[in-house]
């Protein structure tokens, strides 16, 4: 196989990298919102449970197939396939282009988020966000063509260039970023607590209506979230478990990445749900939640303007780590293929489609409806093809000697039974609900 000559230096170095990639708009926005959309204490029960058994298998799956071929999506499909038998190894690699073009499709998505919370964050510090009417100062540039064209180059540009060093880069980047956010938010949900009524968002968040989850439709929000929120994605992880040392444990690393994920998860529903409560906001509003319904409440509450700018870093910062994921699983695919290109050249293409395609979207304001397809559409159907491929496809014995690497005491035929007989049937059902919403819809 073929193998990076360059690894992640340390353990916590992976960890802080995969968690960076894990933590993003899907815990600061998209956990907080369905959360509250979808019965408060019963979905984080659902959500909990579908973190659990994730970590267990389908994370650990991909940071192992991705360790055992050396290499990201294209690559590491073709080993699975090919252990079956030689003559899959094309098909393989020609499967592994959806869920890697599904990347380069969160990505372009969330390179406007990011641009828009950059804008955030510029107009947080010169003061213009602290005294405008929040709902206008939103829609004037989200339903404004190229309105924020310039936060979007810097946000691509900036994300590209601190992966031009490959591993060594995204692990120096997120071992600065990573502490930050969690730092940031601690603080800001602290100051949330001191807000009156909060007490209402905690009793909402942990005190569950358990006929709530009777509802399928909790169970799937939170596994799609689930999958959201690990970046399982059938290709983003694959190319940090390339990374990864021999001796490794993957299991142990996922865990510790979704523990990580998970607190910051939390920590935002802890800054959000309060305050929400505390004025009388609804919890399930979507995306204008980061750009309208926290503005208002910063706007009333003292030192806002400090705690809107330490809110914005800290969501710049967990962007840009998500960003980097999405960069690399495209970039180290393609240089896997076509070895005779440059690392630079490939991350600069990478950047220009991803600038053209983000330009192009908000030209016509359709960020949203986009990141709703990707979410709903394309991170299920590529987490369910790596899910078949890893337990249905490759080979027993070889993707559990790769998963036990560093972890003897691992109870191989347990952890594959539940892979094969609980983790993929239940990311075929999330790819089935989701495509049958699409056609009633």
């Amino acid at each position: 196989m073929h193998k990076n000559a360059e690894g992640f230096a340390s353990r916590w170095g992976v960890i802080l990298a995969s968690v960076g990639s894990a933590v993003g708009m899907a815990n600061v926005w998209g956990f907080p919102n369905k959360l509250g959309s979808n019965g408060g204490g019963a979905f984080l029960v659902a959500y909990l449970f579908f973190i659990c058994l994730f970590s267990y298998v389908g994370l650990p799956a991909e940071f192992a197939i991705g360790r055992y071929a050396g290499t990201g999506a294209l690559g590491s499909y073709r080993a699975a396939w090919s252990t079956r038998s030689p003559k899959l190894a094309r098909a393989g690699q020609t499967l592994a282009w959806l869920p890697l073009a599904g990347s380069m499709c969160i990505l372009i998505g969330y390179a406007v988020i990011v641009a828009y919370v950059l804008k955030a964050l510029t107009d947080s510090l010169v003061g213009t966000l602290m005294t405008a009417d929040a709902s206008e100062w939103f829609a004037s540039f989200s339903q404004s063509s190229f309105s924020v064209v310039p936060f979007h180059v810097v946000v691509a540009v900036g994300t590209m260039l601190t992966l031009l060093y490959g591993a060594k880069s995204i692990e120096k980047t997120n071992k600065v970023m990573m502490p930050v956010f969690f730092v940031i938010f601690a603080v800001l949900a602290v100051r949330m607590a001191l807000l009156p009524g909060s007490a209402e968002g905690y009793r909402f968040m942990f005190f569950p209506r358990w006929e709530a989850l009777l509802d399928p439709m909790v169970w799937i929000w939170a596994m799609g979230q689930a999958f959201f929120s690990l970046s399982i994605t059938g290709s983003g992880m694959i190319v940090y478990g390339a990374y990864l040392h021999a001796d490794e444990d993957a299991v142990g690393i996922a865990q510790h990445t979704a523990f990580f994920d998970t607190v910051a998860a939390m920590a935002a529903a802890l800054v959000i749900i309060p305050a929400c409560f505390s004025y009388g906001v609804d919890v399930g509003s979507g995306p204008s939640l980061l750009f309208v319904t926290l503005p208002a409440i910063l706007q009333n509450i003292p030192f806002g303007q400090v705690f809107a700018v330490i809110l914005y870093v800290a969501m710049v910062f967990a962007g840009v780590s998500s960003l980097q994921n999405m960069f690399e699983a495209v970039a180290e695919s393609v240089l896997h293929r076509f070895p005779k290109l440059r690392r630079g050249w490939v991350l600069w293409g990478v950047c220009a489609v991803c600038l053209a395609a983000g330009v192009g979207m908000e030209a016509i304001s359709q960020w949203g409806p986009w990141m709703d397809f990707v979410s709903i559409y394309i991170i299920p159907i590529g987490a369910t093809l790596g899910a078949v491929t890893w337990f249905w496809i490759m080979k027993k014995e070889v993707i559990l000697e790769e998963v036990s690497r560093g972890r003897p005491k691992l109870r191989r035929e347990v952890w594959y039974a539940v892979g094969r007989c609980l983790y993929v049937p239940l990311a075929i059902v999330l790819c089935c609900v989701a495509l049958g919403m699409k056609i009633a819809f």
